[in-house]
């Protein structure tokens, strides 16, 4: 008997290899066709071998996403992004968002400060300087490289080498600060294009997360956030798995608000009605965002015909004093009568 099953052993094995090597020939010729042909179930049970994508940042940001965080200049897309990339390094939650993986490295490029600048940002007056997790890297353009003549520029040989800048340190995600330097016209469909494929075939290969931060241009801030306030949207949206934006609060100068723009892994939570406020503040020495309530995002835009927040301040505390009641002075500045309590808490009435 023991012939036998020494048989059968090793037709197994056979077997296996034979399996083995067929799955590497489909591999092979799957990567010269445009199109990736399988029978639906078996698409299934490929991908049931992977882990389901965990939470890096609430439902706005996926494991193995390409996201995009856009906002206007000065709104705080760099405080938020170190923020969120210091929560994912050390597997520590942002108060109020959710963080479903456990810590990973993270690498930072940033395209935005200097050292300097970056200093003290995370120290207090350039004192007490706030400790990173040590699975955070950050990055900055080394000023002296001798970029090959095969490239264009710096962009162009920043992200021929990204793949193995990635690989040599071993990160989990990728956080770039921002896509302007990466791409400085990339409001032309075909560079734009270029880049999110770039971008999209690293998150595949190398099982990475990326966000990258984008600048809005100028925009109508009486109308609420839309994947069209982000330059190049028709192209950038349509190839990242999730966006969100953030504006500013016409309620108060230090307020922001986080809204979902895109989304692929969950349902569509945070909208106009739903908004995340943030407050965005200094503690002692790290710049973070706060978060606050969730609102209607109709309640943080610039009425049309709204004048400036200090003659509105002016103005309603005028009204208040005659004893005209919230409601009316709601009407009156085209307000929810909710945000003219908050204001009235803010100014301290």
């Amino acid at each position: 008997m023991k012939p036998k099953t020494n048989n059968i052993k090793m037709q197994n094995l056979i077997k296996s290899d034979i399996q083995d090597l067929e799955a590497a020939i489909d591999k092979t010729e799957d990567s010269k066709n445009c199109l990736i042909v399988k029978p639906a179930n078996k698409w299934i049970e490929e991908a049931k071998a992977r882990p389901v994508p965990n939470m890096l940042f609430s439902e706005l940001w996926f494991e193995n996403e390409l996201c995009i965080m856009y906002a206007d200049t000065n709104v705080g897309k760099s405080i938020l992004a170190v923020q969120i990339g210091q929560s994912i390094s050390s597997g520590t939650p942002i108060a109020n968002f959710k963080l479903e993986a456990s810590e990973q490295r993270v690498l930072y490029l940033d395209f935005e400060l200097s050292d300097k600048q970056f200093e003290k940002r995370y120290s207090d007056n350039y004192k007490d300087h706030y400790i990173f997790h040590t699975n955070f890297f950050r990055a900055e353009i080394n000023p002296l490289v001798d970029i090959p003549k095969e490239y264009k520029g710096m962009e162009d040989y920043l992200c021929a080498e990204l793949t193995g800048i990635i690989k040599k340190y071993k990160a989990q995600v990728l956080i770039i600060d921002n896509l302007t330097f990466l791409q400085n016209d990339n409001e032309k469909a075909k560079n734009a294009l270029e880049l999110m494929k770039q971008l999209k075939i690293i998150t595949k290969e190398l099982n990475v997360s990326i966000m990258v931060l984008a600048h809005t241009p100028k925009r109508d801030d009486s109308k609420p956030l839309s994947k069209n306030d982000l330059a190049g949207s028709k192209m950038l949206i349509n190839f990242c798995d999730s966006a969100f934006a953030i504006g500013f609060s016409t309620e108060d100068p230090s307020h922001r608000y986080i809204k979902q723009i895109k989304q692929r892994n969950t349902e569509h939570l945070y909208h106009t009605g739903n908004i995340m406020v943030c407050a965005l503040e200094k503690e002692s020495n790290f710049l973070k965002f706060r978060f606050l309530f969730y609102d209607s995002e109709l309640n943080h835009l610039r009425q049309p015909t709204q004048i400036n927040l200090e003659e509105r301040d002016a103005e309603m505390i005028k009204l208040i004093s005659e004893g005209v009641s919230n409601t009316d002075i709601a009407k009156k500045f085209g307000l929810s009568e909710g945000a003219i309590r908050k204001r009235k808490k803010t100014l301290g009435i």
